[in-house]
């Protein structure tokens, strides 16, 4: 069973303690923590403050510093098979430290710009598979010029190294629900691309995307052709979200032959302010040498806030790989999450965290030989600090 291990009752108890907390927080503490956003705005207006104008006057400058500690049943020497960034066992990890400076472009100042520097293991990890040699590359996450075009609603196009629009998470844990990074986030989609890409809002409920690049997880090709991306984010109402991915290419080395296809689906509905729901799906196939290959996943999500200061968030995964092509073993894997996020004061988030991956192949490397399940218990700790707050 998923929570009957003696790691997972030491996890259960621990996130009893957290609820526990911030249950009995103060309610001046708490509303302090749940109203800061919307207080912002009536503290501008007595202060007289105001927001900054003049082209540099719109940048932000800000950054980031994620560490944590893992215990992985599995005990492994080195990273804990299929998981990205929070890889080590039983010791306390830089996972990784951001900086970046933005400017959004906008009707009265149409030139923008985005480049973030990710240092850390987490940016190793990213950039892997990058064909280039350039070995500093793997510090730069992003880095693209924007402009926006006075076109309808404005028809903005950057230009340069952006993260991948695929998957319901992204790099940065402390804008994802969990902690730990699904399996579709580390197996079924990209990390990132290079290329031109056009956004257009055609209205207030349909947003528009297409982009040419030079593959998965590249800045320099490592074939002759080029790889096209579409998205459609479709917001009927409030409460819900739909963003609809496919993206086409060439992506092996040195082959144009074999075509990649993934599409990739994430729906988030938020029916209170209390509990929001997302669910994401992943299909991609490719070959080998003209033989078919395929993978597919599907992850669900609950984030329950409880009280300004304290949410409960489980995920729940389905991944198959039957060819093996992207775990390098044909296996059915499964997974299961349970996040306590602590929100102790502006910018500085904790969550505590128990995950179990299960998998019909003894796939989890581990210092006794291979597994069929992984169990972890881990402890996450983020902060944000940005020129715009």
């Amino acid at each position: 069973m998923l929570l009957q291990s003696p790691l997972s009752k030491c996890a259960l108890s621990l996130f009893a303690a957290l609820a526990l907390v911030a249950a009995f927080a103060t309610p001046a503490a708490a509303q302090a923590a749940g109203g800061a956003e919307p207080a912002a705005a009536p503290a501008q207006a007595d202060t007289g403050a105001k927001t900054p104008t003049g082209f540099f006057g719109r940048f932000e400058l800000a950054g980031l510093v994620d560490g944590y500690y893992d215990y992985y049943s599995t005990k492994p020497e080195g990273d804990a098979s299929y998981r990205n960034f929070d890889t080590r066992h039983n010791a306390v990890r830089f996972s990784m430290a951001q900086v970046w400076l933005t400017k959004a472009p906008t009707d009265d100042s149409r030139a923008g710009m985005n480049l973030k520097f990710n240092f850390g293991h987490a940016a190793t990890m990213i950039n892997a598979y990058e064909p280039a040699s350039a070995d500093g590359l793997k510090f730069i996450e992003q880095a693209y010029a924007s402009y926006l075009i006075p076109a309808g609603k404005g028809l903005q196009v950057d230009a340069g190294k952006f993260v991948t629009q695929h998957g319901a998470e992204v790099i940065e844990a402390k804008d994802n629900w969990n902690y730990s990074r699904s399996l579709l986030f580390a197996l079924a989609i990209p990390y990132y691309h290079t290329g031109v890409r056009a956004t257009y809002a055609a209205s207030d409920k349909v947003t528009l995307m297409g982009d040419v690049v030079t593959g998965w997880n590249s800045v320099k090709d490592n074939n002759g052709g080029k790889t096209v991306g579409a998205q459609a984010i479709i917001k009927p109402v409030a409460q819900l979200t739909i963003v609809q991915n496919y993206m086409v290419g060439y992506e092996q080395p040195d082959n144009s032959q074999d075509v990649r296809h993934l599409f990739d689906t994430t729906v988030t509905v938020t029916p209170t302010s209390m509990v929001s729901v997302m669910a994401n799906y992943d299909y991609g196939k490719d070959a080998i040498v003209g033989a078919p290959v395929s993978w597919q996943g599907v992850a669900g999500y609950l984030k329950v806030q409880a009280t300004p200061r304290f949410a409960i968030i489980p995920r729940v995964e389905w991944f198959d790989d039957p060819d093996g092509f992207m775990t390098g073993t044909g296996q059915t894997m499964k997974e299961g999450t349970l996040t306590g996020e602590f929100k102790l004061a502006n910018g500085f988030l904790t969550r505590i965290e128990y995950r179990r991956d299960v998998s019909n192949v003894a796939s989890f490397a581990s210092d006794e030989g291979p597994k069929t399940s992984q169990g972890s218990f881990g402890i996450g700790v983020l902060y944000t600090l940005s020129s715009k707050r």
